[in-house]
């Protein structure tokens, strides 16, 4: 159920964001979108692990660290810097995987997911800045 809810809050806050958006915002819907076609796939072809390194998600991790990285760096907006940091989270996951391959499943999986939570209140708040901003 808890994943049910959190696609419809993804959902809401990419379609607000690439209706509302400016620039940024809508480079991380983009991201954001890629992520999730990416997750998919990983998923439907049962390449998930969590007893090992799971190195689908960590190529995808790296991957959305690395993009919203260069959007902080580019974009003239302070929310693309948490965002980052918050997609730049589950690499200490796979770090702490690869270094104690004892640690138990759920803490890495909890480590993998636990922050992107954070990511579509926002990206919502981001975009109802920039209209906010563009209204002033």
């Amino acid at each position: 159920m808890r994943i049910a809810i959190f696609a419809a809050f993804l959902l809401i806050a990419l379609a607000y964001s690439a209706w509302k958006g400016g620039a940024p915002e809508r480079v991380m819907v983009a991201i954001a979108l890629v992520i999730v076609i990416w997750d998919r796939f990983l998923v439907t072809h049962g390449t998930i692990v969590y007893h090992s390194l799971d190195v689908g998600y960590l190529a995808l991790d790296l991957f959305g660290a690395a993009t919203t990285l260069a959007l902080a760096m580019t974009a003239y907006r302070f929310w693309t810097l948490p965002a980052a940091m918050l997609h730049a989270f589950p690499l200490l996951g796979h770090l702490s995987r690869a270094i104690d391959v004892t640690m138990n499943p759920v803490a890495y999986l909890t480590m993998q997911v636990a922050a992107s939570w954070l990511l579509p209140p926002l990206l919502i708040l981001a975009t109802w800045h920039h209209q906010q901003r563009l209204r002033r």
